[in-house]
């Protein structure tokens, strides 16, 4: 399936307004048409060449409809203006701007209609990209720039607005007015029409060919902008480190590049396009030029057509000739669609490998344990765990010490099913992880890390994330169990205060305060800690350890830390060096029997 015909599947829901703007349509390019023949009595009043017509006309067949037509509207026009000159003047103008406005109307109409379904396709196909953005695994983050997805999620889909959106009114409407014309030019005369139908085609063939190179150029573009979209990101998350290292002259380079790149494609690409106006223009005075030639001589020599029947044939070839050329313009915005089309539906159609399988079941409460079996996994063929065992029962606090690198974080991460396991069974409950639906999975867990993922939103509304549903009560009660509230309470707005990006207008402190009242406020009956107060500073930390104690509280919890406070009150420990758990058991036993240990709590004293 074609990318455009992917697109307009997004505006089904509004198809009744597709409906509406394709009957509308159908009256402008017929009043168009019509608008261009009530020109001829018109003109014949003018010039006093009204053929006299004594009889009604006689209706013989379709074969003779041009004849009776014609027939009939000189008896009308000719009776008429034996009784009154200037009455038949001002009926023939009236008729004229009668069917005029009757277009318009109908144009006006029709582009009425097709706004909805336009900014309906536009809404519907933004939705679905952030449905889709928001189910896809971390995984595909990972491998893919934040700058390039912002540019298909904005740039991209603006170029899909601007190009095929903006060529919905035409779809219908030029060919009808095109149809409508040529249907009106055959009653005058059929050679010169042949002419014109032949031309159509030829011209849209050497328009075409112009514009094949599109589709690429304006793909590489949008590749480009994602580039510098890229740099841009990187360039203010990390200006504390650009600044320290002063590494800004690095930055401008790769910058400048990218956009040299950007202008040089972009001058590629709109020199291509400015094709379409001047070979269009041209084709289309070559044709009305051999019109006038080969008319002329129907007029003047042969005389098988009147003047005034010639000038009209000439308004409604004119009247071809422009939504031709609109058409054959629209092909550059249809390859540049295109191009942007295929960028958006690359991340539509990304297969969710984590996706619920289909007989998986809802867990509806965390009763027994989780059991890690001779689990196995590795990032892109780098292996990270090795035949990992071990259990973490109802209950208990399960901590995880090791150097970096050693697997701490993959194990959390293995829980949460931000990952399926490569080897062996990850179990809750005996229940295999990748046959429990993760809405209901992720009910039970809570996550605190060393990062405090915030967004910009107040307070309240960041708080709210552990529990939709919550009153303001249990808010404030979250609040004050982790240390929070005393804070809270002095920011300009309270709960209502926008804290920034990430959380960027609160301490480091305070920021993991908040995550901890979050998690509280969610209840959850899995809790996972990782390395949740390494980031702060003594003070903070002794307020934050208070506010983590009350969070783990009679909850299951898998703790990731380098603090010997935390540590010490495990009920189990597991030591893991290079993807393997080396050694196991609570803080005295593992002191007495593991050198490794030992060694990390001597070095954890002196901090």
């Amino acid at each position: 399936m074609s990318p455009f015909r992917k697109i307009i599947q997004f505006g089904i829901p509004f198809k009744g307004y597709a409906l509406l703007n394709i009957l509308f349509n159908a009256f402008y390019a017929l009043f168009s048409a019509l608008s261009f023949v009530s020109l001829i009595p018109m003109l014949n009043v003018l010039f006093k060449t009204t053929e006299k017509q004594s009889t009604p006309a006689t209706y013989s067949g379709i074969l003779s409809l041009q004849k009776y037509l014609k027939d009939s509207l000189n008896y009308y026009v000719s009776s008429k203006l034996e009784q009154d000159i200037e009455g038949t003047l001002i009926f023939v103008i009236s008729l004229v701007l009668g069917l005029f406005l009757l277009k318009n109307i109908s144009n006006y109409l029709a582009l009425f209609f097709i706004a909805y379904l336009r900014n309906g396709i536009l809404k519907n196909l933004r939705n679905a990209l952030y449905i889709k953005i928001i189910s896809l695994p971390i995984s595909y983050f990972n491998e893919k720039r934040k700058g390039d997805l912002m540019a298909k999620m904005t740039s991209d889909v603006t170029e899909i607005q601007q190009s095929f959106l903006s060529i919905l009114e035409l779809l219908v409407r030029e060919p009808l007015t095109i149809l409508f014309s040529l249907a009106a030019m055959l009653l005058f005369s059929f050679k010169l029409t042949l002419f014109v139908i032949l031309f159509i085609p030829i011209s849209g063939l050497v328009i075409s060919s112009i514009g094949k190179r599109l589709k690429k150029h304006s793909a590489r573009i949008q590749e480009e902008q994602g580039d510098f979209l890229s740099i841009i990101d990187e360039t203010v998350n990390g200006q504390k480190i650009i600044k320290t290292f002063s590494a800004g002259e690095h930055f401008k380079d790769r910058f400048f590049k990218a956009t040299d790149r950007f202008y040089l494609f972009s001058n590629q690409l709109l020199h291509r396009a400015s094709l379409a106006g001047p070979t269009s223009e041209f084709l289309g005075i070559s044709a009305i030029g051999i019109l006038l030639w080969f008319g002329g001589k129907m007029v003047l020599i042969d005389e098988s057509i009147t003047g005034t029947s010639f000038i009209v044939y000439m308004g409604l070839a004119y009247n071809i000739l422009t939504p031709a050329k609109s058409i054959s313009k629209a092909s550059y915005s249809i390859q540049k669609g295109n191009a942007a089309a295929d960028r958006v539906l690359e991340i539509l159609n990304v297969k969710d490998h984590l996706e619920d399988d289909k007989n998986a079941q809802k867990l509806s409460e965390f009763k027994d344990r989780i059991v890690f079996d001779k689990v196995s996994f590795s990032y892109e063929k780098n292996p990270v765990l090795n035949k990992i065992s071990f259990e973490i029962k109802k209950g208990e606090m399960v901590a995880l010490v090791g150097p970096s690198g050693s697997g701490k974080t993959t194990l959390t991460y293995l829980i949460n099913r931000f990952y399926n396991v490569d080897n062996g069974i990850l179990t809750i409950d005996d229940i295999p992880i990748n046959l429990i639906q993760k809405k209901s999975l992720y009910k039970h867990i809570g996550m605190v890390t060393q990062e405090s993922i915030l967004f910009n939103d107040s307070v309240y509304n960041n708080l709210k994330i552990g529990k939709p549903d919550a009153s303001n009560d249990e808010i404030e009660n979250a609040a004050i169990a982790a240390n929070a509230h005393d804070f809270i309470k002095e920011l300009p707005n309270q709960y209502e205060t926008i804290i920034g990006d990430l959380g960027n207008k609160l301490s480091g402190g305070q920021k993991q305060r908040l995550t901890i009242a979050r998690a509280l406020l969610k209840d959850p009956a899995f809790l996972i800690l990782d390395e949740a107060t390494s980031a702060l500073d003594t003070e903070a930390e002794q307020q934050v350890q208070i506010a983590l104690e009350k969070l783990m509280q009679n909850r299951t919890s898998l703790v990731i830390a380098h603090r010997l406070s935390t540590i010490k009150k495990a009920d189990v420990i597991l030591l893991l060096d290079k993807g393997k758990i080396i050694a196991s058991g609570n803080h005295q036993k593992l002191l007495s029997s593991n050198k490794q240990y030992k060694n990390w709590v001597q070095i954890q004293r002196m901090d």
